[in-house]
């Protein structure tokens, strides 16, 4: 009985001992801005760099809700939960400085889509929204060289990259005719983000020409013109890579659509946050700035990049 006992001590002693080894994994979390089909991609960047890094637990985390507050009380509790470092898109930098700020005083906080360059975060990995706006402008340029009165649709008003996006888009198209006369945003509300476009259907007759600056924003538009019998009548300039996006590029409802990278920031941010943990600074730049290209897709091109996109998520 006695040696049954001293058996089951043991056994019991190196259960206890394995799930501490498994609890002690260091954590790295993806936060993100909003829950989008846009995400999808991360993630799968994400769970790629999972399956290179066992030694680590990777999360992805969306908040309840797209607001700076609720965004920044998940990652309040990811650090109570013992996270030891986060990359996040930034709902609001503007107001979220001082909450980035503890946050980065406690683990290493990196940024990546939309930037919070006056926190102590480390790194932002992600597109130059800017130059995606020019982008997105050259692709207005060459589909209407007569000029047009163009109207912007986005979720945060006020996040960098939808301050970029636009300012780069009229940096583009400054002096051509074509004019971005206004921009209406949603925070990411998607029943209003359609009806705003129903809205300028409505009060603005001339508007010619429509942006869609987040990636929900396009497919709303085109529902919007579908219902309105306008698919066609006005030029649309899109951004990333939703499916009804990239069947109105193919088919020639839309002029076009600058696409970015998620998967890479998914996947290169766990890779660089975990380098960063085991003192490997070499993947942070002087600048803090790390810029994954975007690309512009039309109807020449649409077919390769949707394969290539089906192939990263498993169809």
């Amino acid at each position: 009985m006695k040696q049954k006992t001293t058996i089951s001590i043991v056994v019991a002693a190196m259960l206890a001992a394995g799930s501490a080894m498994a609890q002690e994994k260091p954590k790295l979390a993806f936060v993100v801005n909003a829950a989008s089909d846009f995400w999808k991609l991360a993630e799968a960047g994400v769970k790629a760099a999972q399956a290179e890094l066992p030694e680590y637990e990777l999360q992805f985390r969306y908040p309840s809700q797209g607001t700076a507050a609720l965004q920044n009380a998940l990652m309040d509790d990811l650090v109570a939960a013992g996270t030891d470092a986060i990359m996040i898109s930034s709902v609001d930098p503007k107001t979220s400085t001082d909450a980035f700020n503890r946050i980065a005083a406690q683990v290493p906080l990196f940024t990546t889509d939309s930037d919070a360059p006056n926190s102590d975060r480390i790194a932002y990995l992600g597109s130059s929204n800017t130059l995606a706006g020019v982008q997105a402008g050259e692709i207005a340029l060459a589909a209407l060289p007569d000029g047009a009165v163009c109207m912007g649709f986005v979720g945060f008003l006020g996040a960098d990259n939808a301050i970029e996006r636009i300012a780069g888009f009229r940096q583009a198209v400054e002096g051509s005719g074509i004019e971005l006369i206004d921009v209406r945003g949603d925070d990411v509300d998607f029943a209003r983000a359609r009806s705003n476009v129903d809205d300028v259907l409505v009060a603005n007759p001339d508007v010619n020409c429509m942006v869609g600056f987040y990636s929900y924003n396009p497919p709303k538009i085109y529902e919007a013109l579908q219902a309105a019998g306008k698919l066609g009548e006005i030029t649309v300039i899109a951004f990333d890579e939703d499916p009804i996006t990239l069947g109105a590029v193919r088919e020639g409802s839309f002029a076009g659509t600058v696409v970015q990278d998620p998967y890479q920031w998914g996947y290169q941010g766990m890779h660089l946050m975990a380098d960063y943990l085991e003192g490997d600074t070499s993947g942070v730049p002087a600048d803090g700035l790390i810029i994954v290209p975007t690309k512009v897709i039309d109807q020449s091109n649409v077919d390769a990049f949707e394969a290539e996109l089906k192939a990263r998520i498993g169809g």
